[in-house]
Order: structure tokens, then C-alpha cells, then sequence
């Protein structure tokens, strides 16, 4: 639902590499030895999709608007197109789900540009952001990517590359968890009924405590806002997973790159009996092994160094925070 950033297959040594050439005023950065010369980037098709991804969220955010606004459970499929027949009679109606898709756009966008800026820093070729449109009712996005089209040479970078999405989206995630609670509202039972029941993950569970004190989870009505927020956290989590090409693997492969290879394996088979508690895990486990499992080799093998040490415990809080074992319930 989420895909991570795309590395394509590279050659057995950087020498080799095409588009590398060496600058010619300067002497090669110490911590990249070789500078690309960039393919033009297709601003019309990352504008294009985020466009339309933008109208999909929209529209999911203006049926949540819809039943906040009338005390009906956040998401019926049965009156999902009703929103259609609603907007069409007053469009204005649409312009009402743009605090959640702008919200969880910015969210994403965080995250994809933490990866892309910190590749720009280090001189590794990398596209813009794709973001993919969803009919999904929940969120209405696949999420977003970026590919990552030249070798990455050390585990330093690899580290750096790997978690700046997710700190950069969470720490957009945060505010908008808070807002969202801020204007959520309290209605007895209102999360058990509807087609569809969302988990509570830890962070949204404490900023429960504080905002809604002794009030059950099962009975606080998160405004859109706050739904945008928890998608920014099952997309965090999902990615944070210690997985191949996913940002965990990305973070856990810099940390210990002989070991990665079981890392990965022993949580693809954890995801089989999850899979009893939500069906989700299952189509993940068998899309991470066909096209997420094996990740790319480096050519440095520096260790990373005690403060990237630590900041890979705060990846660790992050997941913990932001996963939930039964994310959806349906």
C-alpha cells in the first residue's frame, strides 16, 4: 500500500557505474566519490499524479467530513457514493475533505522529500516523489515513493538516506495528531459500528489520555484530521519495518549488513500468523518477498558511528509508537 524507495540493481563496483563522472573545478566530495550527471526529471508526471491523488483523498476526506458532521460512523460503504450524489448537487461539498487530504499529503511529502533531500546532500541520483491515487476508501492514496537510481556506497549514507523519511514524517504527523484530537468529539460506541474499525496505535492512544482523560477509545470520534494522522502512522510503521528495501531494512542493513538477510526473513514469517488477526499481513508478506526482500550491496563498509546508533533507537520508538498489530478491522 505504501512502497518504499525503489533502488535499481548496480553494477559490481563504482568505477563502473554509468552517467558517473568526476568534477572537473573540484575534487570529489569525501563522502561521494563520483557526481552524476542527472536525467531530466518528468515534472508534468510527478505534478500529474500528485493532482490526482490530491482529488482521491479529497473525496474520501469529504465522505469522513460528511459522517463526522452527522454523527455517522466514519467510513459505510454502503453510503460511500453518496457522497458523489451530495457533491454533485453542491460542489462545495468536495472542498470539505481537503483538511484531511492536504493534511495527510503534507504528511507523506515529508517523508518522501526527508529521503529525496538527503540524497540531494549526498549526490545520489533520485527522482521526485510519485504519489500514487487510490479508489481506497480509507485513505484514497497508495501512498508515495521515490527511486533511487544510483549506487548508494556506504552504510553512512545508506543510514542517512534510510531514516530521514521517517523522522520527517513524523514529526509532521505529531502536530496534526494533536489538532485532530483537538477537534475530535466524544460519542458513545461510535468506533464499533460502520463497515470498518481502525486500530489505535500507541501514540494516538496516549494523546488520548491527555485530550479525552478516562474516556474508552471506542467512544472518541477522531475528526479528519486526526484519520489523516493515523494513516501517516500506519504508512510509518508499515515502511519502518525491518524488511529488504523498506526504510527498517535500509536502517537495520547499515547497522548490520551480514545480519540483515535474517532479519528479513524472520519477520516476513511473523507476518504469517499476523496475518490471522488482519488479512493485510498476509498480501504483505508475499509482496516484500517477491519485490522488497533483497537489498542492494555497498561498497563502504564503515561503521556508522554512535550517534546514527541512536538515532536508529529513535526509528525503533517511532515504529513502536506508530504500530498497531490489527491496524484495520473488517
Amino acid at each position: 500500500m505504501f512502497p518504499e524507495d525503489l533502488i535499481e540493481p548496480t553494477p559490481a563496483a563504482p568505477a563502473s557505474l554509468p552517467r558517473f563522472e568526476r568534477p572537473a573545478d573540484s575534487p570529489p566530495r569525501s563522502h561521494q566519490p563520483y557526481r552524476f550527471t542527472r536525467p531530466k526529471q518528468r515534472l508534468w508526471l510527478h505534478l500529474l499524479l500528485f493532482a490526482i491523488t490530491l482529488f482521491t483523498t479529497t473525496v474520501v476526506g469529504a465522505h469522513m467530513q460528511y459522517n463526522f458532521s452527522h454523527n455517522l460512523p466514519f467510513f459505510d460503504i454502503e453510503r460511500f457514493a453518496e457522497i458523489f450524489t451530495i457533491g454533485l448537487q453542491s460542489p462545495a461539498t468536495f472542498a470539505t475533505g481537503l483538511p484531511f487530504s492536504l493534511t495527510l499529503l503534507t504528511i507523506l511529502l515529508a517523508h518522501e522529500m526527508g529521503h529525496y533531500l538527503t540524497c540531494v546532500y549526498y549526490g545520489v541520483d533520485a527522482s521526485l516523489p510519485y504519489f500514487l491515487p487510490s479508489p481506497m476508501p480509507v485513505t484514497g492514496t497508495f501512498g508515495a515513493f521515490i527511486r533511487i537510481r544510483s549506487a548508494i556506497c556506504s552504510k553512512r549514507i545508506l543510514f542517512d538516506i534510510g531514516i530521514a523519511g521517517p523522522i520527517a514524517g513524523f514529526i509532521f504527523l505529531l502536530p496534526a495528531l494533536g489538532v485532530g484530537l483537538a477537534f475530535s468529539k466524544i460519542l458513545p460506541g461510535i468506533n464499533n459500528q460502520g463497515s470498518i474499525q481502525l486500530g489505535v496505535p500507541a501514540l494516538e492512544w496516549i494523546a488520548q489520555r491527555f485530550i479525552f482523560p478516562g474516556t474508552p477509545a471506542s467512544d472518541i470520534y477522531l475528526h479528519p484530521v486526526a484519520r489523516a494522522a493515523w494513516v501517516g502512522m500506519f504508512a510509518t510503521a508499515m515502511n519502518l519495518l525491518p524488511v529488504g528495501q523498506l526504510d527498517g531494512g535500509h536502517v537495520v542493513f547499515a547497522l548490520m549488513s551480514r545480519a540483515q538477510k535474517w532479519v528479513t526473513n524472520f519477520f516476513l514469517l511473523a507476518l504469517l500468523p499476523m496475518g490471522k488477526l488482519w488479512n493485510g499481513w498476509w498480501f504483505w508478506a508475499v509482496m516484500l518477498f517477491f519485490f522488497a526482500r533483497k537489498h542492494p550491496p555497498l561498497y563502504d563498509e564503515t561503521s556508522i558511528g554512535v550517534p546514527r546508533i541512536r538515532l536508529a533507537i529513535l526509528a525503533l520508538c517511532i515504529f513502536l509508537l506508530c504500530f498497531s498489530i490489527v491496524p484495520i478491522n473488517d
